[in-house]
């Protein structure tokens, strides 16, 4: 028995009964088959084939943590057992295949994987989920129905009270669901829920991490990575930067930034961009940008689109402040970027 993930969570319910959100305290890739049989035991075999979203009771809660217990799996237990008298929504999702998804919860597994770092953006099938994630609104009495937010807003005015409404959006915040290890975050409303945010990222206040989205390893960010954008290891994206990703006009290309990169200040790329490789700032390359390519001595070697030099490593993007056309020659600057300043624990 092979399980793609599983996932034991509390969510927010509209007052019609429709799941807002889940949060899954800690969601599981590749579940062992004791976990899978224990589940299954409890609420019933067919559970073992498919992909599931199954809201559950208190009583189901408790028995679900003593067969976990039997199974060995103490941490599950240890969530359902605090949950099982909570009196708030409980789900378990069970995911046999990675395919797209069918219900929110099931969305929710998916994105928290990507925010816990199990899983790397662009490596699940995401397919029709903006479908599946009702417009909420974010408040801090938690998620809201927009049907049902007047009627929240009158309660708490009826107490003397405030309801403050932080966003309206399909994404929340990932911080309220995810923290990883060694990062730090200027402005925690500018990360969505499904980033994924490696140990030694830095994201500053104007920086931007979407969903399906993030770094892979230590970096700076201060621009924007957007959705299906990968940034590499040891690479710095300048304030006010830009990476087109595939929601954002680049189709189905798939851009990243390599590894000890730079986008400088208000620049951005529509391409991916190779290792050791620095667009200077305020230049924004496209796939279809007219480039020229010059040699180590500054000489013409010919004029190319930029999209044949997608992933190329060792390149300077620059623009002629003369002239006013944008050039490439080979980049002979490694770009360094602060340890200390990665040092987030």
């Amino acid at each position: 028995m092979s399980h793609f993930s599983f996932a034991f969570g509390v969510g927010s319910q509209s007052s019609q009964g429709d799941w807002l959100e889940v949060f899954y305290p800690q969601p599981v890739l590749n579940p062992s088959t004791d976990l899978v049989t224990a589940i299954t035991g409890v609420l019933g075999s067919h559970l073992a084939t498919g992909n599931h979203a199954l809201q559950i009771n208190a009583k189901q809660a408790s028995q679900l943590a003593e067969a976990c217990t039997i199974a060995g799996e103490a941490d599950q237990s240890k969530w359902l057992t605090q949950a099982a008298d909570s009196g708030q929504p409980l789900v378990i999702t069970l995911l046999e295949n990675d395919t797209g998804p069918q219900s929110t919860p099931e969305v929710y597994l998916k994105l928290q994987l990507l925010s816990t770092g199990l899983k790397q953006p662009n490596s699940m099938d995401l397919n029709g989920i903006f479908g599946l994630l009702p417009n909420v609104a974010w408040t801090n009495e938690g998620a809201i129905a927009i049907d049902d937010l007047t009627q929240h807003q009158m309660d708490a005015r009826l107490r003397g009270e405030w309801l403050h409404v932080n966003a309206v959006d399909k994404f929340p915040r990932m911080a309220d669901y995810a923290v990883p290890k060694g990062i730090r975050i200027g402005d925690a409303s500018r990360v969505r829920l499904g980033a994924h945010v490696a140990e030694g990222t830095t994201v500053m206040h104007e920086g931007f991490i979407n969903f399906n989205a993030g770094t892979l390893g230590h970096g700076m960010i201060e621009g924007r990575i957007s959705a299906g954008v990968t940034v590499g290891h040891n690479s710095d994206l300048g304030g006010g930067c830009s990476t087109m990703g595939t929601l954002s006009g680049g189709g189905k290309i798939v851009n990243s930034v390599g590894e000890d990169s730079l986008i400088g200040a208000n620049a951005g790329m529509g391409i991916p961009i190779g290792d050791r490789c620095i667009i200077e700032a305020g230049l924004y390359i496209t796939g279809g940008s007219k480039v020229a390519l010059l040699d180590i001595n500054n000489e013409l070697v010919d004029t190319v689109k930029a999209a044949t030099l997608a992933g190329k490593p060792d390149l300077l993007f620059r623009r002629n402040s003369l002239n006013g056309r944008i050039e490439v020659k080979p980049n002979r600057t490694a770009v360094e970027l602060n340890a200390d300043l990665h040092s987030n624990n």
